[in-house]
């Protein structure tokens, strides 16, 4: 396995050199205004964390006055303490004002971390409206089948098709194609049960009146 190369980032190189400087100067500032020991050293900490504080501000909420207005406070601290060491102040007899704004730092720090951290516009998100519920969808069942018809019961003692002596004088005149019928529905009780078709069943297959019946049968005798 190849080992992952150590590339030097320019940039990250150049913000620790200009970080450290300034870091230093705010600390010799601190010190020559009267805050000697751990106190000259927490200057420099303050200012370069509302510094960062304001900027995460920008960067996670957006352009925002309260961020703007605190970044360039800790901007101008931090820029301030650059140039005062550089010679334009006599640092061996600072003046009033200096101390004056050495002293009243960490009160605006506490402040301006306070109102970064801790805002009005700190909004509780609104939760997002509820999906609307999906279509029940009803399952495909499948209908019952029919019930198939149950075959007719051979009729074993059934007479044969004996009309009466006078239907042919009664019987209404039947179609041809009733009549062909009539034999195929017969022909096919035959061929299953073995046995003649009697009047009640032919009647019931074909579903016609009880006096059509009579003359179908007497035409299929």
């Amino acid at each position: 396995m190849a080992r992952p190369t150590l590339r030097v980032d320019a940039v990250l190189v150049q913000a620790v050199i200009a970080g450290a400087l300034s870091f230093a100067h705010l600390h010799d500032l601190a010190d020559a205004a009267g805050q000697d020991g751990w106190k000259a050293w927490a200057y420099p900490i303050s200012v370069d964390l509302l510094l960062v504080a304001a900027w995460r501000r920008l960067r996670s909420d957006g352009p925002s006055r309260l961020a703007w207005c605190w970044f360039v406070i800790a901007l101008f601290a931090s820029l301030g303490a650059n140039v005062a060491t550089a010679g334009f102040l006599d640092l061996a007899h600072p003046p009033a004002w200096l101390r004056f704004g050495i002293a009243g730092w960490p009160a605006l720090a506490f402040l301006g971390g306070t109102l970064l951290a801790h805002s009005a516009e700190d909004r509780v998100p609104i939760p997002p409206a509820p999906a609307a519920p999906a279509p029940e969808v009803e399952p495909d069942i499948a209908p019952d089948p029919l019930p198939e018809p149950a075959p007719l019961a051979a009729v074993e003692d059934t007479p044969a098709l004996a009309p009466a002596a006078d239907s042919a004088s009664i019987a209404p005149p039947v179609p041809a194609a009733l009549v062909d019928h009539a034999r195929k529905v017969a022909d096919d009780h035959h061929a299953r049960t073995g046995t003649r078709i009697d009047i009640d069943t032919l009647r019931a297959r074909l579903g016609v009146p009880p006096q059509l019946a009579d003359a179908i049968a007497a035409q299929l005798a």
